[in-house]
Order: structure tokens, then C-alpha cells, then sequence
């Protein structure tokens, strides 16, 4: 293991915003090829000898953690086909000063893991479910099952890997007519529904046959809402950190639904604590940003990060500048982690 001597201290970017908040994709690779995150005929695969190896990404966090990193959320491309995860989970969960760790999956593979997961140390996952169509399901994943999915989310559940949040794209003329169905999940099951609106990352070209045309798909948040007030949509004041999105919760229910607008908010990225960890060893400040800073030649250099860490804190926008019709088209959202 490497072995490095920074000082503790605390990451606070450009705006006064404290970074505490780690997303470390460990894979490109995912056995989906959803409509939104990826282009119809893929993407190519970065070698096996350029991804970050899980004592690499040891290494980096545990400098992270003693400038103040608390959270760390694994995800991919889909994490669960990366071999061996728990392994890293509870590499991570040794280290001093890391509160939570998290994963985003499709939920394809959590029924499979989701004890391991949770006996290394895993406290609670994220599961994309974009609908509750089977045939639609397919569809917008490329092949997708949606049984398998909701297994998966029942595993977890099962083994405490809670609370379960879901992660609902809004997409007009796809999902837009299963607004309400999404939401009363909430009234029998104690989930996290989000609601979030889709961010134009390398996903404007056309989506196939029987999808509308990209151009006419974003649906704002307000609109989502507004189908759901006859619900009984009341906000919720809910102790902790509720993330990006603030909770509500319909009449009767027992779990709760939250919005994610970093489009249509105006101060969306205000809150933001977060740094992104590509699976190739790139520290990427901003999602909706292309620049990067690349770490892993320092680490298996055996070179100080924290430089190159402080850097990348230091690089951080404002805010992203899609209002003024720049996005990023780098990389598409499987190769960024979302």
C-alpha cells in the first residue's frame, strides 16, 4: 500500500464550498446501453491497464479523507460487473474518516450482492429505474430486465441497504405518462424517489427508432410537479443531508419523493460538495465540465496527490454554463460515473 504524509486539512473551492463528497467510478463497462447515458453503437473501452486498480484507488481516497472527503459513492458504468467489489467497499470502509459509502447501479446484478456488499460495509444504494413497463424497460435500457431490477432492489432492502433511493430520468414522450405510477411507489415503500432532469452529456444525437427526437425529450422538473400536486405533494423537512434534492412527500405515503433540476434551478450548484473520480484516474470538478486533471501517473509514480487533488478543488465552476449552450462532449455519462 502507499504511503503518504499530507497534512489534515480541509478542501474549500474557489466559492467557499467545503468538498466533502467523493463519486469514484471503478468501471466504464456496464451490461446496459440505456438511451440516455450512451450512443447506439457504444463506446470503446479503455484497457484493462489504464483503469485505476483498488489499491490505487485506496491510496487516493485515503489522501481525500484527511483533507476532509466523508462520503464516498461507487459507481461505474455499472459497478456490480466490476470483479470483486466488495473487496474495495471494505478496503474503503477501513479507512479513518470515511462516514458513508454508497453505490449507484442499475440493479441488474443486486440481488446476486447485495449481501456481501452490505456485509463489507456498504450502507445503501442507488437504483436507476426509469419505468415500470417491462417492454418500455427494454427499451430504454437496450435489453434490460426489469424483474431482475426489482429483485435487486428487494435484496438490498432485505440485507439493510437503506434507505433505498431510486433515480427516475424525466423524459417527455417516454416515461412522462408513468409521472404518478413512479411516484405512489412511494406511498407503500419507504424509498427515495429523485426525479431528474436529463442533462445533455453527449446524448443529443438520435436514440433509435420509436424515441422522439432528443431535441424535444428535456422535461423540466416544474412540469413534473405540477402532475403531481393532485397527490397531495408537500414538502418535508428531514433531518441529514437530503443531497441535491429537496423532499416531498405525498399524502399518506412513507417514503419520499425529491426533484432534481441542475437545468432549471438556478441554484443548483450552490450546494455542490462533490468531486468525480473516473475509472481511468482522472479527478473531473465538474460534471458538466470537461476539464479534468489526471492522477494516476502520480500515483503509480509514486508522487504527491494532494497537489493534483487541491487543483482539481481549486478548478471547480461556479456553476455549469448549459444555460449558455456549453456542455460537455468529452465523454458521454457511462465514462463519466454520473
Amino acid at each position: 500500500m502507499m504511503n503518504y504524509q499530507e497534512n489534515v486539512g480541509l478542501l474549500t473551492d474557489p466559492f467557499g464550498r467545503q468538498i466533502t463528497y467523493l463519486r469514484i467510478s471503478v468501471t466504464d463497462r456496464c451490461n446496459f446501453r440505456c438511451v440516455y447515458c450512451m450512443p447506439p453503437q457504444g463506446v470503446p473501452h479503455v484497457p484493462h491497464n489504464r483503469i485505476m486498480r483498488y489499491e490505487e484507488i485506496v491510496a487516493f481516497v485515503q489522501v481525500a479523507a484527511r483533507q476532509g472527503i466523508q462520503k464516498v459513492r461507487i459507481t461505474g458504468g455499472e459497478p456490480l460487473v466490476r470483479a470483486d467489489l466488495p473487496r474495495l467497499v471494505e478496503m474503503i470502509s477501513a479507512i479513518e474518516g470515511i462516514e458513508e459509502i454508497s453505490l449507484t447501479t442499475n440493479g441488474i446484478l443486486l440481488e446476486k450482492y447485495a449481501s456481501a456488499l452490505a456485509s463489507a460495509g456498504l450502507r445503501r444504494v442507488n437504483v436507476s429505474l426509469d419505468t415500470l413497463s417491462a417492454e418500455k424497460f427494454a427499451r430504454i435500457t437496450r435489453g434490460g430486465e426489469l424483474e431482475k431490477v426489482l429483485r435487486g432492489i428487494a435484496a438490498a432492502e432485505a440485507c439493510g441497504l437503506t434507505p433505498i433511493k431510486i433515480n427516475t430520468v424525466i423524459m417527455r414522450g417516454i416515461n412522462d405518462d408513468e409521472l404518478i405510477d413512479l411516484a405512489k411507489l412511494t406511498l407503500d415503500h419507504p424509498w427515495i424517489l429523485r426525479f431528474i432532469e436529463l442533462m445533455p452529456i453527449e446524448n443529443q444525437q438520435t436514440w433509435g427508432d420509436g424515441f422522439p427526437p432528443p431535441g424535444e425529450i428535456f422535461m423540466p422538473v416544474r412540469e413534473v410537479m405540477d402532475i403531481l400536486q393532485p397527490l397531495g405533494l408537500k414538502e418535508v423537512d428531514l433531518a441529514g443531508d437530503s443531497g441535491p434534492a429537496i423532499p416531498y412527500r405525498l399524502e399518506g405515503g412513507i417514503g419520499t419523493v425529491g426533484f432534481i433540476s441542475p437545468l432549471t434551478e438556478q441554484h443548483f450548484c450552490q450546494r455542490c460538495n462533490r468531486l468525480r473520480l473516473t475509472a481511468d484516474g482522472h479527478l473531473r470538478p465538474c460534471l458538466m465540465s470537461d476539464v479534468e486533471i489526471p492522477i494516476l501517473p502520480a500515483l503509480r509514480g509514486g508522487e504527491p496527490i494532494l497537489p493534483l487533488l487541491q487543483e482539481a478543488v481549486n478548478r471547480k465552476p461556479a456553476s455549469h454554463q448549459l444555460a449558455r449552450h456549453v456542455s460537455p462532449n468529452g465523454r458521454c455519462m457511462i465514462q463519466i460515473g454520473g
